[in-house]
C-alpha cells in the first residue's frame, strides 16, 4: 500500500477523533455523531479507489 495514503486516512482520524471529543465536552453529542460519520465518508472516499481494484483482483483470481 501507498505510505501516503496510509497517513492521510490516520491522519483523518485524528482530527476528527480530536473534534468529536471536543464537541461532546461541550454537550453537542448529536454534532459529535455527525462528524463522526462525516469522517467515515470521507475515509471511505479515499479508500474506494483501493477497494475497487481489490475488488477487480478478487474477480480475476476467483474467475468471476
Amino acid at each position: 500500500m501507498d505510505v501516503e495514503l496510509i497517513l492521510k486516512v490516520a491522519g483523518v482520524a485524528m482530527i476528527i477523533t480530536v473534534v468529536c471529543q471536543i464537541m461532546s465536552r461541550m454537550g453537542r453529542d448529536e454534532q459529535s455523531g455527525l462528524v463522526s460519520l462525516a469522517g467515515t465518508v470521507l475515509i471511505l472516499i479515499l479508500l474506494a479507489e483501493r477497494v475497487g481494484a481489490l475488488i477487480m483482483t478478487l474477480k480475476g483470481v476467483f474467475g468471476l
